[in-house]
Order: structure tokens, then sequence, then C-alpha cells
């Protein structure tokens, strides 16, 4: 197969390269920004969108960092949210929980922290890379169903975040007023972008850290003692292993976005590692304790009153604080706030989808989109607020299932097509849709997926004949069928293309 372009590009894609290169000249310092421009960036604020990093920018060597950001961004309220799903929606006790949490957690954790070390090797965020699989167009798609993602996770941040805080004033704040707050906070620490963000994150763990620790030693004389668990049934371990793959393999569609400006090493290990414990360790930590929360609360009284039926976490989490008095509703307070690490690090990844979905967008910085993103996700956590167990359940669902297409695609292009080796992409063809693949078989093959991922799903809306017997096997059928396809796929359109 030719790796080189023999036809003469066209004049479009020339111009669009012209265009890049003029944005790389502003960014390093031409005196073309206009006054209230320059004065954003004397703040610090970060421009850069989806144009990558060069080489000699990529001097970070704190790895670490990418740990922080993602455990952080997971020991939140909303993934202890998570853990309750176990036993009210599938109804596992306590220990069936904490194993489906367990393994499928470390599994599902995989897949992101892999794709963190893309970051450092190639200096691209992760929709940019994906262009080398999906194609300059065909990257639109998962660009479309990321962006949905973020604004997904946003939302329900926001709901379980306003809960929390509502629940502190007695119903006198309502969960409304909440959603504003977390998602102005949030807006601001990700409006300035990576070093700022990074800051952020170092920090923000240890006063929620310190909450749940507080949180199980006021709770534990309620959670030596659980009911005895129901029968464990397919179905049910299933679903809830879906929910896990909803909620961690969607990281994968952010995970360079954190660690472009890294230094690239010959090891990618230690990125590898410092991602993988950042996303697992704190979602079995609180997931844990959120399944073990929710089962204690069918027999305390004060927590039930609290969850609802499972509806609202932040009551639960005010209920067990009630012994401490007003510092208990200080506590509550700092869990609701734990959402905003969260959602600082996905709108600051939504801000780099939209210059992909419209290339066009190229020329607007980057910080203008986290605003938008904002204000789309402001009204829908508002409207959504009183429905969140069932809007979580469906929603990680189906977010899993692109997910495991998207993921399996990008790693077989990786290791089969480009030979396990990052010098195999050629950084310089990241924006022209001729040099680039057309994004055929990565779509032909996900496409196809949902022939068969579809009678395997089981979702509250819909059931398909073959979950009506086994359960939800949607996001490990999606893993596999997509391995399948994709190959043959892949290679017929390397064969019509005659190039990578």
């Amino acid at each position: 197969m030719s790796f080189e372009e023999k036809d003469p590009i066209p004049s479009a894609v020339v111009d669009v390269e012209h265009q890049n290169l003029s944005i790389a000249s502003e960014e390093a310092g031409s005196d073309v920004h206009p006054s209230w421009k320059k004065r954003i960036l004397s703040w610090g604020v970060e421009e850069r969108g989806i144009l990558p990093v060069p080489v000699e920018e990529r001097t970070d060597v704190q790895f670490s960092k990418l740990f922080y950001v993602y455990f952080s961004s997971n020991y939140t309220i909303l993934t202890l949210s998570l853990g309750t799903l176990g036993p009210v929606v599938f109804q596992l006790g306590v220990r069936d929980s904490c194993l489906v949490i367990l393994f499928f957690g470390a599994f599902c954790s995989i897949f992101p922290a892999y794709y963190s070390t893309w970051g450092a090797c190639l200096g691209m965020r992760q929709m940019t890379l994906s262009r080398y699989t999906f194609g300059y167009y065909g990257v639109i798609v998962p660009s479309i169903l990321n962006l949905l993602g973020v604004i997904g996770f946003a939302t329900l941040n926001c709901i379980v975040g306003g809960q929390a805080l509502a629940s502190v004033t007695n119903g006198h704040l309502s969960w409304t007023v909440g959603i504003v707050v977390f998602t102005a906070v949030s807006v601001i620490v990700s409006f300035f972008g990576y070093k700022f963000l990074h800051w952020f994150e170092r920090y923000a763990w240890i006063p929620v850290v310190i909450t749940t620790i507080i949180a199980v030693g006021v709770g534990w004389k309620h959670l030596g003692n659980p009911p005895p668990p129901v029968p464990v049934s397919a179905p049910s371990i299933l679903g809830f292993a879906g929910t896990q793959a909803g909620f961690l393999i969607t990281w994968s569609g952010f995970a360079a976005d954190y660690g472009s400006y890294l230094q690239p090493e010959k090891s990618t290990w230690k990125i590898f590692w410092w991602s993988f414990f950042g996303i697992f360790v704190p979602n079995v930590i609180t997931q844990s304790i959120g399944a073990a929360f929710a089962v204690a609360a069918t027999s305390v009284p004060a927590w039930s009153d609290g969850f609802q039926g499972g509806g609202n976490v932040g009551g639960l989490i005010e209920a067990v604080f009630q012994p401490l008095g007003n510092f208990g509703k200080f506590l509550t307070v700092i869990m609701s706030l734990s959402v905003a690490p969260n959602l600082v690090s996905i709108l600051y990844s939504a801000s780099l989808n939209y210059q992909i979905i419209i290339p066009r967008l190229f020329v607007v910085p980057r910080y203008v989109f986290t605003i938008l993103t904002a204000a789309i996700v402001l009204p829908i956590s508002i409207v959504g607020a009183h429905r969140f167990d069932a809007a979580i359940t469906n929603f990680l669902g189906l977010i899993g299932y692109w997910a495991s297409v998207y993921v399996i695609e990008l790693f077989i292009e990786h290791i089969w097509f480009r030979s396990n080796n990052f010098d195999n992409y050629d950084r310089e063809v990241w924006n022209s849709p001729r040099r680039l693949p057309w994004g055929l078989g990565a779509l032909g093959a996900g496409f196809l997926s949902f022939g068969l991922i579809i009678p395997c799903m089981s979702q509250v809306w819909f059931t398909g004949p073959i979950a009506k017997h086994t359960g939800d096997l949607g996001f490990e059928i999606a893993l596999v069928i997509s391995a399948i396809l994709y190959p043959p796929i892949r290679w017929i359109e390397i064969k019509l293309m005659g190039h990578l």
C-alpha cells in the first residue's frame, strides 16, 4: 500500500491548511489580536482548540497531573449516585454491587487510561486524533455523540449537585438555584483552560475525601447489618455492568485532551498507570459507598425519607449527616460541590468538539464554546432535575454502546493497521480531508454492529428479543462485533484509497 498522496490536494484543502498556519502564527504571538482578546490571554486563558501541540511545546513532565484530573473528576457525588443504582434499579445487594463495580470497573478503566497516552504521543486532542480512524468528515459522527455525552454527564452533575444543595435548606432553596451555582463555578474554571484545570483538579478531591470518610464513620452503625440480598440474576448483573461501561468507557472520548501538553516518552506506562488508578480507585470507593448507603436506607427511616425511593441522592447524603447538625449541613454542601471538578473537565473537553463538528469554527477561541455548552446544559438540567434515577440509567446504558464501538475501532486501527507505532500517523495531514481516511471502515463497521447490538439492548423504553432472555449485552456485543467487522471493511477502504 502507498502512503503518498499522488493526486494534487484540492485548493479548498490548501486554503484550510493556509488558514491553520495563520492561526498558528497568531498563537505564536503575532500582534493581530483585538485588545479584548489580548486582555483575556494575559490572564492565562488557553486559546488553543483542536490545533495540535508541536513537540517543542510538549514539555510538561508531571505525568501525575492525569491522576488528579481523573481522581477529582470521579470522586464525586455523581459517582456515588451511580453506585446506588445497583440496589435501587437492579436489585443487587451490597456484595454483588461491589463485585460488579470492582471487576467491570477495572476492565472499563483500561480504555480511557490507554487513550490518555495518545495525547502525549501525538500532541492532539481526542477527537482530532480520531480523524486518523474515522476520517475528516466521518469523525463528525463520534464527535456529535461525544458532545451529547458531555452534555448528558454535565446535566447529571448539575442535577445531583443541585439536589444536595437544596436538601441542606429544607426546601427553601430550589434545585434550580443549585444547578445555576454549579454551572457558573464550573464555567469559570474550564474557561481558563488547560493549566488552570490541572491546578484546580490537583486539590479539589481533598475536602471530598475527608467528607466521605466522615460520612462512613457517621453511618457505620447502619452499614454493618445489611438486609439479606435477593437472589442474583444475569439481567441484573449485566444491566449494572452496562452502566459501568457507560460511565467509564466514555472517558475515552476525552482522554487525550488532558495530556496533549505532556512530554512524549518512549515508554508510556507511567501515563497509563497514573490515568488508570485515577479512574479506577475513586470509582470503586465512591460507588461502593453509594451501594452500601442505598441498601442501608431501606432499614433507616430518616435515610429512606431523604432518599425518596432512590430519586434524591443529595437528600440521602443530607440524612446521613443529620446527627452532626449544622456541621453536617456544611459537609453536605461540600459533597454537592464535588460535582464541580467533573463539570470542569468535561466542559473543557466539550469546548474542543465544536471545531471538529463544524470545521469553520476553527477560528473561534476555545473558551467561547465552554460558555455555549453551559448555556445548553443549564435548561436541560432544570427540566430533568426531578427524574434523576430514570435519566441516569437510560443515558448511561445508551452512551456505553457507541463508546464501546469507538474504543475498539481506534485500538484495532492503531495496533493492526498502524503497527502500534505513532510514527505511522502523519501529523501534517490532521486537517486535510483528502489525505485522511474516508471513514467508511469505522462508520460502516459501527453502523453494522448495531444490527446485533439493538436485539441485545435492555432499556426502560426498549428490550430486544435476545436481551429478554440474557439481560443487557449491548456493550459487550458492541466490543466483539465491531472488532470483527472493522478489519475487513478498513482493508477494503485502504485498497480503494491507496493509503492509510
